[in-house]
């Protein structure tokens, strides 16, 4: 799985990477204050968008649409065919996260002014709804019709129809601050990783708490003896093979798992930088992987962002015999 390093050049820091529903299309936003749509297949920029703020994150409305999130507050949406891009809204403080929900056409975005918010796309006006929640929100994840949301250390689940009160609240949820937060691909659950360094797999349905639940240690590193926090940055599932997924720090190492053998599967060479953000393309056959400073540490490492790409074959994705004779620890 040698990566192949993308020609693509970013003035400053890579806040999140994302591929196309449908395609090889790779969306990239950057603190460079440009949004850009990078043609995996034919190493080639697709689309362009410079504005005058930080791009803090993005996702995609669907193969010829994304929204973005600034630093002005503001979520944007942006039409890759005619270049326009208008702002369909902002919050009272920084959007740490946005999503899109193709179930209820909604566009959905959260942060530190304590608000998820969400426009309904189907109206010529997207209509606004707004409701405060219990803290600053750190990152979500769309699961069918729920939203999980990560507050400090506790997760929250919301009907996407309702946000009025949380379906169910896990307080507690880490010993620290949940970092990020991503759903199984199909949806029965959902994966939160802290800046300690720990992930914790849970179902959304008791009755297969069995088959996925656990809490580990990701990277069980020590300095003089003792143990220190390295945040999990980011956590993707393979859409195609279940209970496969990839953890990445900000020491810069990526990680594959097996959930159901509860098994380190490979670690990848350490990256450049931290590993700010990572995505699957749809089929599962590509794992993108952004190395790039994410500016939470003083003494982060600050090279030029890079974005690396990874092609799995059938060999590797095998799960039971998957990179025989690598390290493997169990999850504990």
């Amino acid at each position: 799985m040698k990566g192949t390093c993308l020609n693509i050049e970013t003035r400053d820091a890579i806040s999140r990477i994302l591929f196309a529903p449908r395609s090889n299309n790779l969306l990239i936003s950057s603190w460079d204050s440009t949004l850009r749509l990078y043609d995996v297949d034919r190493s080639v920029v697709r689309f362009e968008a410079s504005l005058e703020v930080a791009l803090l994150g993005c996702c995609f409305q669907d193969e010829s649409t994304a929204f973005s999130i600034g630093s002005d507050c503001c979520i944007r949406r942006h039409d890759f065919g005619s270049g326009i891009d208008f702002t369909i809204g902002k919050h009272d403080d920084l959007a740490t996260c946005v999503e899109y929900s193709e179930k209820t056409c909604q566009a959905i975005t959260a942060g530190l002014d304590k608000r998820i918010m969400s426009w309904d796309m189907r109206m010529e006006k997207s209509v606004v709804y707004s409701e405060l929640v219990g803290g600053e929100v750190e990152s979500i994840s769309l699961c069918g019709l729920y939203l999980i949301v990560a507050m400090g250390t506790s997760i929250n689940i919301y009907d996407l129809r309702n946000f009025k009160e949380p379906l169910q609240t896990t307080e507690s949820c880490m010993d620290y601050r949940v970092r990020c937060v991503n759903t199984f691909p199909n949806w029965k659950g959902y994966a939160v990783g802290s800046v300690d360094g720990r992930v914790a797999l849970k179902c959304l349905n008791p009755s297969d708490a069995n088959e996925m639940s656990c809490i580990f240690r990701c990277y069980p590193k020590s300095r003089d003896g003792r143990r220190h926090l390295v945040a999990v940055n980011d956590i993707v599932f393979n859409p195609s093979h279940y209970g496969a997924f990839v953890t990445g720090d900000n020491e810069g190492y990526a990680t594959m798992w097996d959930a159901q053998s509860r098994k380190r599967l490979f670690q990848f060479p350490r990256y450049p930088s931290s590993v700010a953000s990572i995505s699957y393309n749809h089929g599962g056959q590509l794992l993108a992987v952004a190395s790039s400073y994410t500016y939470q540490e003083a003494n982060e490492i600050e090279k030029p962002p890079q974005i690396f790409i990874h092609e799995m074959d059938e060999n590797d994705m095998d799960m039971g015999s998957a990179f025989q004779g690598s390290s493997k620890s169990d999850m504990a």
